[in-house]
């Protein structure tokens, strides 16, 4: 009987124990379920927030593609305004670029046609008189030019060239077209001048007796020509020459020279100091 008692003693002190422990077990499983529908919640929430935003994202640019597929559009439509525009004034262009072509083929034609027509009327006037007048003329120049010539003949120098005495003879010589004829003017002692492919510098003068003293500089040298007579000429030689060079005096006064150099037309140009 006492061993009864003490069994049945040993289960009612063992039953609390066991169920206490079921019951934590359940307190801690409702525990965990819970946080996991807790957190399962959150997930959805953001996840629903985050749809939510890429579906607005989505809908913004959806808008202004749509946007900008209109400004293209209207762009566009601009763009073939202004090309049809363009080929309209094109068309018109072409047309009045062929109507000037013909205008102006048709003037050619009126103006070659008005040529012909002038041209035969002149050779109709021309008469006999008039061709014997005009032979008249012609001989009278040649006969003028003749005379020019043997005036200046009378001139020569000892090389054969003509030999000017005044400017209005240079003119005449330098209408002949031989040579290159360059006038010069110094009108004080050491002043010098550029003539040509030279440069003059006057040294002296003797007004009394027509003389003169000048310094040519030509390739790199000097040369000096003393106490020399007015249209009295001075013959040299520049590099690259075959032919003389000639300078001439005219005019001789106190301190002051006028004349001129005359170059061969071949005549290579050199630098003078």
């Amino acid at each position: 009987m006492i061993e009864e008692r003490e069994d049945i003693s040993s289960v009612a002190e063992g039953t609390p124990r066991w169920m206490g422990i079921a019951v934590v077990v359940l307190a801690a499983v409702s525990l965990l379920a819970l946080g996991i529908a807790w957190n399962a919640s959150s997930h959805a929430k953001g996840a629903e927030q985050a749809l939510a935003a890429e579906t607005q994202t989505q809908k913004h640019n959806a808008e202004a593609l749509a946007q900008r597929l209109a400004r293209a559009e209207e762009t566009n439509a601009q763009v073939q305004g202004q090309l049809n525009v363009v080929t309209d004034r094109l068309k018109l262009t072409q047309g009045e670029l062929s109507s000037a072509r013909r205008q102006a083929k048709q003037i050619k034609d009126e103006n070659a046609k008005h040529l012909a027509a002038v041209e035969s009327s002149l050779a109709t006037k021309a008469s006999a008189d008039d061709v014997k007048n005009l032979s008249g003329d012609v001989s009278g120049v040649k006969s003028d030019l003749e005379a020019t010539k043997g005036n200046l003949q009378m001139a020569r120098g000892e090389l054969g060239t003509l030999i000017a005495r005044n400017h209005e003879e240079i003119e005449q010589l330098r209408r002949m077209g031989q040579r290159d004829y360059y006038e010069f003017t110094l009108d004080r002692k050491g002043s010098r001048q550029k003539v040509g492919i030279l440069t003059v510098e006057l040294r002296g003068t003797n007004a009394k007796r027509n003389q003169y003293t000048l310094a040519l500089y030509v390739d790199d040298m000097r040369l000096e020509k003393r106490n020399r007579s007015v249209n009295e000429p001075i013959y040299f030689y520049a590099r690259g020459t075959r032919a003389a060079l000639e300078l001439v005096v005219n005019q001789v006064g106190k301190n002051r020279v006028v004349g001129y150099l005359s170059v061969p037309k071949s005549a290579t140009p050199a630098s003078g100091s």
